[in-house]
């Protein structure tokens, strides 16, 4: 039976919207301990000094600590890259960012813990603070490569520019730089030649990776020190590590347990310096240690994602042939180059697009700042790179005076030139951009709606835009990543998959299913999926990057082929035959292409089968006579445990689409109507499409939250203006325009499944296809993102003023 594209119902659904699935918020064990953290309320300053005294007279409170108090606690770090500064866990010497932790208060509730956090006493030094999201009048002059553009409307400036020499420091041995990397090579010689080059300047606004489920963790140190961890993460394995690491332990005495997780977006997949207190404390008092995050929490000091400024120029010929293309991104990584420093260098490594611009050059600086870390958040990188590129593209034809899906076609990489090699080093796997971008306009009626634009533009009525926007997404992990994957089979017929990937909400446990039950031939009943526990996994690497189905799929369906040559083998011993001799179709073996008649030693008996442990005692029930083959169940009941694990890292695969938007505008207030939103997206061979849409639609809303709403702004104080959802503005349902989803398929030749990755594209080409649209409405250049009603307002008047 083959379950491959194939719409089932997800099987997780029942108990997550029952009840029964139990988050760590959920969880009881007696005598746990709740923590609160007391919070810088400045962006930088000197810690002159941190007192507890007040805190440990609250009621319920068991214990207070700064870092001065847990002397074992302040030598330790987040584990980080080798040269970068070290993340403390609780704030020793200088405050980096609003909300950076000074220190824990642990009580019997929440709510004492709180009041005991509130209780210490701080003792601060402002210090200078800078950041990157602070609005400037255009036409000052600027430095080479500062990001801005004195010839754009509505565009931004560096805020005290954290790489000037005058610049604030964050750490009193480096400057403000924490990393730099360049893609590709300089092409100012093809710049100075070009017969056309446009120059534009780009803001990626800091955004709040808001999960439903914000950081949670519960440590257990257990009677045998020997630590039981309950976490809200992507990536148990590697957090395990890191414990391990902190507290000094053998990593085979903590085990990580990852239960239902609402959500993640990427912003799960660290080690944060929270993790490290509970555990450490859990430790030190020999109790039960839980932290929940909350959304004040979350929204002052949880990670943020994206914050990229952008300069770029496109060079082409006269009749839009692209020459070379040049990005610039200083990105803003927070206070502490964490995950925050990679992600950028993927902008970098992505920005050719789906075009063969024969030179492409892309510097990457990752720069501190006195704000909170940035993280991988949905995309992580790709939606950066295809925003700069696609707006520019539209651009470009604005100035040739061509349509831009014509000049889209020009450019585009042939499907006869596979494997593409990257002007920035990427192999792009496989791919039909072209048929994509087809689909999509005949989709929206694309010559329909120009037709309707013209005549608007003749007669009055709302301004009307369409915008485009293509890209090629990078999805499997860091280069060479793998994952592991192992199919077990069970004496009562049934199979056991185990995976490293962790599920967040993505429908794992019917998708993976699904494979397993494909590769074995088996009703998907049978199978049952394991993830997210290092006690049932021996190894994992994590889950980001829309690489679960492509490397965790691919690795499990191994695994089963792996099971059934190992059924194989052990059936042709069992029986005196040749491995050749024997078959497997259905969940049986079958020896020589006919009926089994019994095996030596058969009788009449039959075993007793256990239901609950799958054991088996006494001869197996296997009758004389007749049989269409030996039910592998019975293999393992009669000959003990079948087991097949495999470890898979196929290269990294790309994922394209083209994604189209319909809006209308209306002047006087500035408001924008997405009319419609076409997405056609390839993700390779899909195993669930009911799993795949709805990763579609989710992504899309997010997009459209960064195109339209959301923003995470930060005062001239240095500190974030939203403590409430109230304050951060996200899409609803309600706020969903009308979205046709539909798909390509090239698969994927480097895995045995020929699966991509699925559930980012929605904020990769939906951002650019949006500003796009309303940049045609308006026939104006740019707006930056977040196209607020002010935003756009400004933009129709051609008035200049901080918004």
């Amino acid at each position: 039976m083959r379950y491959i594209g194939m719409p089932l119902a997800r099987r997780e659904d029942r108990d997550l919207v029952t009840g029964r699935a139990r988050r760590v918020a959920d969880l009881e064990i007696p005598g746990t301990l709740e923590l609160a953290f007391t919070r810088s309320p400045v962006p930088h300053a000197v810690v002159r000094g941190v007192d507890v005294a007040a805190a440990l007279k609250e009621e319920g409170v068991a214990g207070a600590w700064s870092a001065a108090d847990l002397p074992y606690l302040a030598a330790r770090t987040v584990p980080g890259e080798e040269g970068t500064p070290p993340w403390p866990l609780l704030a020793t010497g200088r405050v980096r960012y609003p909300g950076e932790a000074l220190a824990v208060v642990a009580a019997g509730t929440r709510a004492h813990a709180e009041d005991g956090a509130e209780a210490v006493r701080l003792n601060l030094e402002p210090l200078p603070h800078t950041r990157t999201d602070e609005p400037r009048t255009s036409g000052a002059p600027l430095a080479p490569g500062t990001p801005g553009d004195s010839s754009t409307a509505g565009t931004f400036r560096l805020y005290g520019d954290p790489l000037a020499a005058e610049a604030p420091r964050l750490f009193d041995d480096r400057d403000n730089l924490a990393a730099e990397r360049t893609f590709g090579r300089p092409a100012d010689d093809v710049f100075a030649a070009a017969p056309v080059v446009v120059e534009a300047a780009y803001r990626e606004q800091l955004l709040l990776p808001t999960s439903l489920e914000p950081r949670a963790i519960l440590v257990d140190p257990g009677p045998d020190h020997r630590l039981t961890v309950w976490v809200s993460h992507q990536a148990q394995h590697r957090l395990r590590d890191a414990l391990a690491a902190a507290l000094g332990l053998d990593r085979e005495r903590i085990r990580v347990i990852v239960p239902a997780t609402g959500g993640a977006f990427g912003a799960k997949s660290q080690t944060y310096p929270e993790y490290l207190v509970a555990a450490l404390l859990a430790v030190h008092l020999g109790r039960p240690v839980r932290w929940c995050e909350d959304r004040a929490e979350a929204m002052l000091a949880g990670p943020r994602g994206r914050g990229q400024h952008q300069r770029v120029r496109l060079a082409a010929g006269e009749d839009g042939t692209f020459l070379a293309y040049e990005l610039l991104v200083d990105a803003d990584i927070g206070a502490y180059p964490h995950l925050g420093a990679f992600v950028p260098m993927m902008t970098g490594a992505m920005s050719t697009g789906a075009y063969r611009t024969p030179r492409v050059h892309t510097r990457v600086r990752c720069v501190l700042t006195n704000t909170a870390p940035t993280t991988s958040y949905r995309g992580a990188g790709r939606p950066e790179a295809a925003y700069a590129l696609e707006r520019t593209v539209d651009r470009l034809a604005r100035r040739l005076g061509l349509d831009p899906a014509e000049l889209r076609r020009r450019n585009f990489i042939r499907p006869d030139q596979y494997p593409y090699l990257t002007p920035t080093g990427r192999t792009y796997d496989s791919g039909d951009y072209a048929a994509a971008l087809d689909r999509a306009l005949a989709a929206v009626g694309y010559d329909e709606i120009r037709a309707e634009q013209a005549r608007r533009r003749e007669d009055g009525g709302p301004p009307l835009g369409v915008g485009i926007a293509t890209y090629v997404e990078r999805s499997g992990g860091p280069p060479d990543s793998d994952e592991f994957g192992s199919v077990e089979a069970c004496p009562d017929g049934t199979f056991i998959a185990r995976v490293g990937s962790t599920s967040t909400g993505q429908g794992h446990f019917t998708a993976f299913a699904q494979v397993v039950a494909s590769v074995l031939d088996v009703e998907v009943d049978r199978v049952r999926v394991v993830e997210g526990d290092t006690g049932e996994v021996p190894y994992g690497f994590a889950t980001f990057g829309s690489r679960s189905m492509q490397v965790g799929g691919a690795a499990l369906w191994r695994a089963a082929e792996a099971l059934v040559a190992a059924a194989r083998r052990r059936c042709a011993e069992l029986l005196g035959v040749g491995e050749e001799e024997v078959s497997y179709t259905a969940g049986r073996l079958v020896v020589g292409g006919a009926p089994h008649t019994g095996l030596p030693g058969d009788t009449e008996e039959a075993p007793a089968l256990n239901a609950e442990t799958g054991s088996c005692s006494g001869p197996p029930n296997v009758e004389v006579g007749p049989l269409p083959g030996l039910p592998i169940g019975e293999l393992v009941a009669r000959t003990g445990p079948l087991r097949a694990d495999e470890i898979v890292a196929p290269p990294q695969a790309f994922p394209y689409g083209a994604h189209v938007a319909v809006v209308e505008v209306d002047p006087d207030l500035g408001t924008v109507h997405v009319r419609q939103l076409v997405a056609v997206d390839d993700y390779g061979v899909v195993v669930n499409p009911m799993i795949v849409t709805g990763q579609g639609h989710g992504s899309i809303a997010q997009g459209l939250g960064q195109a339209l709403y959301e923003q995470a702004v930060i005062g001239e104080n240095g500190l974030p203006h939203a403590s409430t959802l109230l304050d951060y503005l996200l899409p609803t349902a309600a706020d969903m325009p009308p979205v046709t989803l539909l798909e390509t398929a090239t698969p994927n030749p480097n895995t045995p499944l020929g699966a991509k990755g699925a559930g980012e594209a929605g904020c990769i080409g939906i951002p650019p296809a949006i500003v796009n649209a309303v940049c045609d409405a308006l026939d104006i250049d740019h707006i930056d993102m977040p196209l607020t009603p002010a935003a756009v307002w400004a933009a129709t008047t051609g008035t200049r003023r901080r918004i």
